[in-house]
């Protein structure tokens, strides 16, 4: 006989429980975006994205899964993927197309500070770039956004056991890349 399995309790549905997990992560999503993205505009837009599109994906969370922090990491993996397939499409069809959203000085120069904060994690994200994808979406979840490796496996969907192994072999590998170095490659463990 099978007990009937609850369903998790939604932790963004009230508009103060989505407050405060906006609150929680926001520091943490905006750095993730940032070592990834060197315009302000777009690491503002983008940071807001990945919250609509975690409210709007909300019912997919499962606390028994992994924490919401893994998960957030994988709902903002997505998103940046997809704008990523979206901006090749538009730089195909568009020589150049500038749309911006207005930001006010303070917003501007904290986000410049942001994003100059985060350059070495740029580079470092940049010698990864011939690791096959598993492999280096694993490194920049652990080692650049701190992910524990349970929670980067929850990120990425698979399990903890093939996470330790694509991090091994990541590691093996990245120990002989120019500008990527040993103190890098070991930590997150």
């Amino acid at each position: 006989m099978r007990l009937k399995q609850e369903e998790p309790a939604d932790p963004l549905a009230p508009t103060q429980a989505f407050e405060s997990f906006y609150l929680r992560h926001f520091e943490a999503i905006t750095r993730f975006v940032a070592r990834r993205v060197a315009d302000p505009h777009a690491v503002a837009d983008l940071t807001a994205e990945i919250f609509l599109a975690a409210l709007h994906s909300r019912h997919t969370y499962r606390p028994g899964r992994g924490s919401e922090t893994g998960w957030l990491y994988g709902v903002a993996r997505n998103v940046l993927s997809a704008e990523r397939r979206r901006s090749e499409r538009e730089a195909r069809a568009v020589e150049r197309i500038v749309a911006r959203r207005l930001l006010d000085g303070d917003d501007m120069a904290d986000l410049t500070d942001r994003i100059d904060a985060e350059e070495p994690a740029r580079r470092a994200l940049s010698a990864m770039a011939d690791l096959a994808e598993g492999e280096r979406a694993l490194v920049e979840l652990v080692v650049v956004d701190q992910l524990t490796v349970a929670e980067a496996a929850q990120a990425l969907g698979i399990r903890v056991g093939t996470a330790r192994v694509r991090l091994h072999r990541a590691r093996r590998t990245l120990r002989n890349v120019p500008g990527v170095s040993a103190a890098l490659v070991m930590e997150g463990l």
